[in-house]
């Protein structure tokens, strides 16, 4: 099971809660995640410090003692993070000084589980002991003195903030290099059970298709609530196939599941994608496609995770509804191209056995072994029926092409002037490569690799 620990900034408002997630993230995916409605006070995004990768979540200003309006709200969201978040960095100003608002704050956090780090935020030109002299009082720790928007103090705040995950972190990374390597059989294909996330907006199916899956009468062994990493996997098997079912719906004992608006967690969503090897995206076939729908799609393309996407609920859609849906899903989702997508019904089990044709095609697909003559022999051809474009007098030329990863597959091509490739292009050899190697259902990357020197090779 992958994890990752999250970390969820919290502070009243006007802190710089947002500018250390942005630093946090380096601003370069500052948002995986921004769900509206259910998340719109929360933003979700990726970090890493050395070795240990972590999940990192800004909240809106905190005011706990809020009785109604958008404060209510906000206070909400904020411990809804609080409660997913492994690691709680409480911000306050050093320049402001400690107030009310800052004391309730930490009497909540106070009683919380999880690790707390204080961030003494604003300290830039501050003596580090005129900073955070007086906040020892709210009795969460030694604060660290920062400045989020400098940098100062940020990155020895984030390995403390992580140091007790840091153990955990290496064994998980030890482990999966060892069934990786121990998991490879005949022609490089990865013969591990296939780990399998069911995703999609509330009440979209997603506990009705689990339920089908593993048969109404099954006992679920496996049941840890609790912070966001005890996320539940379920072994079952269907066809011949082993699968570890991966739940994000909340599933209890005794084949029940559970699933409600209020307990949805966007982090419980975005670690099931990156612990699995394909996901299935669930679509309300009888709702529009929505923004939400766009934001997973967009994240389990982010993590070269391969998908299926199921459209659920079609057999209560007439025939206009069903042209709708169709016409939204590749409008709204057009990314989703190398996808298959299917159309099922999970109360009536309709659909579900191409489905898992589908699950295991694009797991076939994520793992396949590509040979560097044939790939070779692919490029050449591609480069003879269509040539890149010129840029000024140059046209790039590509040599060969070899397999540079799996899940998702990572075709890199040597050549010169490779630089000059467009996306259009990129797209065109991706296309080429997917249908001479059958690679439907997951993503490809194709990176280009150019010489120094483009005449160098030829005086060798």
């Amino acid at each position: 099971m992958s994890f990752k620990p999250v970390v969820a900034l919290v502070g009243r408002p006007n802190v710089g809660k947002s500018t250390l997630f942005n630093r946090l993230t380096r601003s370069r995916a500052a948002l995986v995640a921004d769900f509206s409605g259910l998340t719109r006070d929360r933003h979700y995004g990726e970090g890493r410090v050395g070795d240990v990768p972590f999940l990192v979540v800004d909240t809106g200003g905190f005011e706990p003692v809020a009785k109604d309006g958008i404060l209510r709200e906000m206070a909400q969201q904020t411990r809804q993070a609080i409660a997913e978040a492994d690691i709680v960095v409480f911000l306050v100003d050093a320049r402001a000084g400690l107030n009310a608002h800052d004391q309730d704050i930490a009497r909540l956090l106070r009683t919380c589980t999880q690790h707390i780090v204080l961030a003494v935020n604003k300290a830039e030109g501050m003596s580090e002991n005129a900073a955070i002299s007086e906040f020892h009082e709210l009795g969460l720790g030694h604060p660290h003195a920062i400045s989020s928007a400098h940098g100062d103090g940020v990155v020895d705040l984030i390995t403390d903030a992580l140091e007790p995950f840091r153990e955990a972190a290496e064994d998980e990374a030890r482990l999966l290099a060892e069934e990786e390597a121990a998991g490879e059989g005949e022609g490089g294909a990865v013969a591990h059970r296939i780990k399998l996330a069911i995703v999609g907006r509330p009440n979209v199916g997603k506990s009705t298709l689990i339920n089908t899956l593993l048969g109404e009468d099954r006992v679920i062994a496996f049941d840890m609530p609790g912070t966001t990493r005890d996320a539940i996997e379920i072994e079952f098997s269907q066809g011949g196939k082993d699968y570890t079912l991966i739940d994000t719906a909340g599933l209890r004992k005794r084949g029940k599941v559970f699933e409600a608006i209020e307990k949805f967690s966007v982090i419980k969503t975005l670690q099931a994608i990156e612990a699995s090897n394909v996901v299935v995206l669930m679509i309300d076939g009888q709702q529009e496609v929505s923004e939400q729908d766009a934001h997973i799609a967009g994240f389990v393309l982010e993590t070269g995770r391969a998908l299926v996407v199921a459209i659920n609920k079609w057999d209560g859609m007439d025939e206009d509804q069903r042209e709708r849906i169709q016409r939204e899903f590749e409008r709204k989702l057009r990314f989703l191209a190398f996808a298959r997508m299917h159309t099922i019904s999970a109360l009536k089990g309709q659909g579900v056995k191409p489905l898992l044709k589908s699950v295991n095609a694009a797991h076939a697909a994520a793992f396949a072994k590509l040979s560097t003559p044939k790939l070779t022999r692919e490029l050449h051809a591609a480069v003879e029926q269509q040539q890149p474009p010129r840029k000024g007098i140059f046209r790039p030329k590509m040599r060969y092409a070899h397999q540079g990863g799996q899940n998702p597959p990572l075709i890199v091509v040597h050549g010169s002037a490779l630089d000059a490739i467009p996306d259009s292009y990129r797209r065109y050899l991706e296309a080429r490569f997917r249908a001479a190697f059958d690679l439907a259902g997951t993503p490809l990357r194709i990176e280009f690799k150019s010489s120094n020197n483009p005449y160098v090779e030829g005086k060798q």
